[in-house]
């Protein structure tokens, strides 16, 4: 019966009950305070992600980080504050933290490696491209990978630290790209004439850009032609295009001019071994 003592009671609330409930009111308090503070904050930080710039895929990624982390520090104060002991959580959590980030290094670079791709932007979704040794079209650039589609409308993903970690060439960069080809005619043929030839064919493409400036030069006297270095610049969606449609159009040229484009050849000669003659 002493149990249910009226003094007992009232000693037991006042010592236990009441604080607990209060420190439960303020624990609730901090909770849902702090998750609106955390909501406000991120959502300041976005815009001012969106003002810089930022890529939408990274400004995602970095406001759900750091919502999580200032979760984690509104709940851990939520829990402190009703007497929950916090420092063995707050070392259980670390050691987590640091087992998961050995077992995702591998990832961990490859966000790295996102972050300054899109943050310096050493190329756009579009632009023509050379990555890990694969040259195509940038489809999408996510925070851990590249997506390529090639010229041969291939898929390509390559994670995003072997970009960092190699040679990465764009392209599209400069706005155009140079087409170098070499074609030969045989010693005998007037060169004057094949150059002009050569150069109406690039006159003639309005693809061909006239600045820079066409370059059609001798570049060798080979062993069986007179070769020539054509070199049109063109803009990087047509370097397919102008290379095979020129190519086609010299041959069709040359043979209209009667301009051969020799074969290899060697002269054989033929000795007599009675005589030591010899003949061609």
């Amino acid at each position: 019966m002493e149990f249910f003592d009226i003094n007992y009671l009232r000693e037991l609330a006042n010592d236990y009950v009441f604080p607990f409930a209060i420190n439960l009111l303020l624990a609730i308090l901090i909770f849902y305070g702090g998750r609106l503070v955390a909501r406000l904050v991120v959502k300041a930080v976005g815009k001012l992600l969106e003002r810089a710039k930022i890529e939408q895929s990274l400004t995602k990624f970095l406001c759900d980080l750091a919502y999580a982390l200032l979760l984690a520090v509104v709940v851990i104060a939520a829990l402190d504050r009703v007497g929950v002991k916090t420092t063995a959580a707050i070392a259980v959590i670390g050691a987590a933290g640091l087992a998961v980030g050995l077992a995702l290094q591998g990832s961990l670079g490859n966000f790295a490696a996102g972050v300054m791709i899109i943050l310096f932007k050493p190329y756009r979704l579009g632009d023509l491209v050379k990555l890990s040794g694969h040259t195509g079209n940038v489809e999408a650039i996510s925070i851990f990978n590249t997506v390529l589609v090639t010229l041969d409308n291939r898929k390509i993903i390559i994670p995003n630290g072997n970009i960092t970690g190699n040679t990465i060439e764009n392209i599209s960069t400069l706005g155009t790209i140079r087409v170098d080809m070499i074609f030969g005619i045989g010693y005998g043929e007037d060169i004057d004439k094949a150059k002009t030839i050569l150069q109406d064919i690039l006159r003639d493409d309005s693809r061909v850009l006239e600045d820079p400036a066409p370059c059609v030069a001798v570049s060798e006297l080979a062993e069986s032609s007179v070769n020539f270095v054509v070199r049109p610049f063109v803009h990087p969606d047509h370097y397919w295009d102008v290379m095979f449609d020129v190519t086609e159009q010299v041959k069709k040229r040359f043979d209209d001019n009667d301009i051969s484009i020799p074969f290899p050849q060697r002269d054989i000669h033929v000795y007599n071994q009675k005589t030591g003659l010899k003949a061609a």
